[in-house]
């Protein structure tokens, strides 16, 4: 069967990307837009709308034109949307670069992407000349390197706000010219770009408020990475689109985190699982007032349903939010909304408006299936994105040709509506017929008072058979052994669930948005049997 949205659908929002967001910002005058987490540096909503028309006057004066393409490659920080907006005010596309990319890293994805221009941070730029001159010596270099807070020899911020000339009226098409070119993480296959147009991306904003729309001055943590999909829509895109205020810091450290929420007042905070994790167990968080926080939204990965308790506990809060999407859906299809009274425990939330879900057997046999029953996951919807640049056979592995994301997770909708998130298809372990799911394992491992963080695979014993395994942390001062861990899993699971090895680590690899990194530990497990 075909799962629809219980919201009425909403109309395509044909707007470019800044239009949409900062359509409103003249309005809001001197509300402050941005404030910096640790310096209290504040940006009104006046302010940002003339600084990102001074970018884009800027750097079309240096000769960036429309379908350029500009990498930025930045921490977070009040001056990012300023840089990002002001390119696609330029008629460029951005391509988002994580702050822990290496020279030949950054290499391929400017080469992949096409990039002609840089924007980045002096503490950035030795990665960044490297990488341009391994361009270079591929005959092919960039058209300039911007840095924000200055260098000898490259335009600034400071620069680029100094344009006297008028700011570009680029004739967008919303439909087909892409905003943003983020790339995927690379948990699984090589990282691909995914192409999201202007109309996809404002149309998800949309398609959001059903369910999750910021007050106008309400204060919102954004340490997320604005890189991400899910840091740049929910924590730049969404908040300042409804003239909420966000209050930026660079990276995640507990303690400047929760001092950030203490002095700020801070009343929205959107999370991966570690950081709900290290809110539920780490004791630096008792000594904050944490008080202001009103509700927290937990995304990109699956939550544990008693860890998800215990946070929303130790907070004083009625529940810990979910929510579920992907890059490839620009990127939010299901939330939980903060005024809903009573959603399923676990879930990721009820569908957004004009959006239409089918849960697949995954038997190889693709047949539709209904309420609890688990499946892989498609999602259809103008939220999709337009596909992965100059890859066209990936583009159509993944989008059918009924318009169908097959998003290779699992899950099943409950009875009322709500979604569940299980594991991902391809990291479903097959013990002796049975699929064994990681993160059911992984949740039941971090309810261990011992154990601070945890992440199970498969591995292949000499006879071919998969089995999990377990790498855990252990939580500080514990002596906790691998038989120890065996048996308390062993305890509570089916006999096929059974954790049948254990290793311990000083930390469980993940990327910046928080999901476990497999195709790491695999590789250890491989090189550790090779």
């Amino acid at each position: 069967m075909v799962f629809h949205s219980e919201f009425p659908d909403v109309g395509i929002v044909d707007l470019a990307l800044h239009d949409a967001v900062l359509g409103d910002a003249e309005r809001h005058g001197d509300r402050p837009a941005l404030i910096d987490g640790i310096t209290g540096e504040t940006i009104s909503y006046a302010q940002l709308a003339h600084a990102v028309g001074r970018v884009a006057a800027g750097l079309a004066e240096a000769g960036v034109r429309r379908g350029d393409v500009v990498a930025l490659f930045s921490p977070n920080s009040v001056r990012y949307p300023m840089a990002f907006f002001g390119a696609t005010r330029a008629g460029a596309t951005v391509t988002p670069v994580s702050s822990l990319t290496t020279p030949g890293e950054l290499a391929v994805q400017l080469a992949d992407s096409g990039a002609r221009w840089l924007i980045t941070v002096s503490p950035f730029l030795p990665t960044a000349r490297a990488a341009a001159e391994k361009l270079a010596g591929e005959g092919r270099e960039l058209a300039g390197i911007v840095v924000l807070d200055g260098a000898e020899g490259h335009l600034s911020l400071a620069d680029l706000l100094a344009a006297t000339g008028p700011a570009p009226e680029v004739d967008l098409d919303p439909g087909q010219d892409i905003a943003v070119l983020p790339y995927s993480s690379g948990t699984t296959g090589l990282p691909k770009g995914v192409m999201l147009t202007h109309r996809s991306i404002a149309t998800n904003l949309a398609q959001t408020d059903a369910v999750f729309r910021p007050e106008v001055g309400e204060r919102v943590l954004a340490v997320l990475p604005f890189f991400h999909i899910y840091g740049l829509a929910a924590l730049l895109h969404q908040p300042l689109r409804c003239g909420a205020t966000v209050v930026v810091l660079p990276r995640f450290d507990l303690e400047q985190f929760c001092r950030t929420i203490q002095d700020q007042r801070v009343q929205s905070v959107l999370a991966a699982p570690p950081i709900v994790l290290a809110l539920a167990k780490h004791p630096v968080v008792d000594r904050f007032d944490l008080s202001s926080v009103e509700y927290l939204l937990c995304a990109a990965a699956p939550l544990d349903g008693e860890l998800a308790e215990t946070c929303a506990r130790r907070l004083g809060l009625p529940r810990i939010l979910q929510g579920y999407g992907m890059t490839e859906l620009s990127p939010v299809s299901h939330v939980v909304s903060p005024a809903d009274p009573d959603p399923s425990p676990g879930s990721v939330g009820r569908m957004v408006p004009s959006t239409e879900l089918r849960v697949t057997a995954l038997d190889g046999t693709g047949a539709d299936l209904g309420p609890g029953e688990r499946g892989e996951l498609l999602i259809r919807g103008p939220q999709v994105m337009k596909g992965y640049f100059g890859r066209p056979s990936d583009t159509a592995a993944t989008v059918d040709a009924d318009g169908w994301l097959h998003t290779g997770d699992v899950g099943f909708v409950d009875e009322r509506g709500y979604l569940h998130i299980v594991d991902r298809v391809k990291e479903l372990i097959k013990y002796n017929g049975y699929q064994v799911a990681p993160a059911e394992l992984e949740a039941l491992l971090l309810s261990h008072p011992q154990i601070a963080d945890a992440a199970v695979i498969g591995v292949c014993d000499a006879e071919g058979t998969e089995s999990p395994k377990a790498f855990v942390v252990r939580a500080p001062g514990s002596a906790l052994t691998e038989e120890e861990v065996a048996a308390f899993v062993a305890g509570q699971v089916a006999p096929y669930k059974k954790v049948r090895a254990v290793e311990f680590l000083d930390a469980v690899p993940k990327s910046p948005a928080g999901k476990i990194l497999r195709r790491e530990l695999r590789e250890r497990e491989a090189a550790a049997t090779g």
